[in-house]
């Protein structure tokens, strides 16, 4: 990948056809019905534990200013009427999303999220390459 002067990537050949092969070996499901979707569809979303409880609902997403690549789906956990309400930064890879639950699952349970990275209401995580690095590990992806 080159960028040009106007700050706009440029990629090969074979990054561009190494980028269409991993988005069609993605099953249908985790992109609804097809390869995009809409922010404002994904926010809201009820997020559930591998055994079907529901732990939260994804409050926003935070997407790469360079790649234009969603790094992180936010979700919301806990609290009451905003009070106390922890945020989650997971990342979008953990996520897969269930036609029949109609959430996205990641494979944590509740007693698990205690202990993940988050913040509270205002204080917004640093979301840099230390951060992102401790959050893809935490939930076991790539980063």
């Amino acid at each position: 990948m080159t960028q040009t002067a106007q700050t706009r990537p440029t990629f090969s050949d074979a990054e561009l056809q190494k980028r269409r092969d991993f988005q069609h070996s993605r099953p249908l499901e985790r992109d609804e019905t097809d390869s995009l979707i809409s922010s404002d569809k994904v926010e809201g979303t009820k997020v559930f534990a591998t055994d079907g409880e529901e732990i939260g609902e994804v409050s926003k997403l935070v997407i790469g200013k360079v790649s234009g690549r969603v790094e992180y789906a936010v979700m919301s956990f806990g609290g009451f009427l905003g009070i106390g309400e922890r945020y989650h930064p997971l990342p979008w890879d953990a996520l897969d999303y269930d036609t029949e639950r109609g959430g996205y699952v990641v494979n944590i349970d509740k007693s698990k999220l205690q202990d993940a990275p988050s913040y509270e209401g205002s204080d917004e995580g640093l979301f840099d390459r230390q951060f992102g690095e401790r959050i893809y590990a935490y939930y076991g992806v790539m980063y």
